[in-house]
């Protein structure tokens, strides 16, 4: 292995759902950065296209689509848009995914469903699609790997949290079934999930309004200072911090990592 290189992608097309924003930007703009062509999707229109225009700005190759992640139709219309504008799919991050505080007895059934219907079955869709597409053979065909956003909350509990830990602890086993799969068959695709803690982005903000919300925190100080506890290491996390264990598992350099679940948390499942 060349150390020099083995964490670039030169060369390579990933597709990052969720980018119009937050998390999935950031991820968007690493992938760049190490050389990836990136194709970015989100239900937001405005929001994709901006990210792409971001993108650009800093010499990236970039397309955008508008894309709901719980509709396979429209999974297939963008991955082949992705491989028809960039030429080819090498890497996918499903990163779209949405959150709603609520106790476990005051959860409705509707928002239990739209959490695991976009958390889950959103995933689901993208491993699916991509794997057909990277597999000897598919649109894409020259293996490639996925990397899939769960959670902290999807391997430990999480007060107010039961239908979004319950959405990402199902993305940790999809993920380790794909592997193997995927290994078993020698399609050449690795399949690994990311488990990061609490970072401000705008969901994680919105984790600390519900807290206030439902009246398991006096205030948004207290609450941020209840959550800041949790991690050891002392800081909520940064969008880079994560974006950065993304390029590790896309890249070379973790060419024999597979069913992984990577914690980026601060320490928080560890303590």
């Amino acid at each position: 292995m060349d150390y020099r290189t083995a964490f670039r992608l030169d060369g390579k097309v990933a597709l990052v759902t969720g980018a119009a924003r937050g998390l999935g930007r950031e991820i968007a703009r690493a992938l760049a950065a190490v050389g990836a062509k990136v194709a970015v999707s989100d239900i937001i229109d405005d929001g994709a296209r901006a990210t792409v225009e971001w993108l650009r700005a800093s010499g990236a190759d970039a397309r955008g689509f508008v894309h709901d992640v719980t509709d396979e139709t429209q999974w297939q219309q963008t991955i082949a848009g992705t491989i028809e504008a960039l030429g080819g799919l090498d890497i996918l991050v499903n990163n779209a995914g949405v959150e709603s505080g609520a106790l476990l007895a005051e959860c409705t059934v509707e928002d239990f469903h739209r959490i695991q219907d976009v958390n889950v079955t959103g995933t689901f869709l993208g491993c699916k699609h991509a794997i057909r597409a990277m597999s000897p053979g598919g649109a894409a065909g020259r293996g490639g790997a996925i990397v899939n956003l769960s959670s902290a909350a999807g391997m430990i509990g999480v007060i107010a949290h039961s239908a979004y830990g319950a959405s990402k602890g199902a993305v940790r086993a999809l993920t380790k079934a794909a592997a193997v799969e995927c290994g078993r068959l020698g399609v050449g695709v690795r399949v690994n999930s990311l488990h990061p803690g609490l970072i401000l982005t705008a969901m994680g903000e919105q984790l600390l309004d519900g807290l206030v919300r439902l009246g398991l925190a006096p205030d948004r100080k207290q609450a941020q200072a209840a959550l800041l506890a949790l991690h050891p290491i002392g800081r909520f996390g940064e969008p880079a911090d994560v974006a950065a264990a993304v390029i590790y598992l896309a890249s070379d350099a973790a060419r024999w990592v597979t069913g992984a679940e990577l914690s980026v948390d601060g320490g928080v499942v560890a303590a």
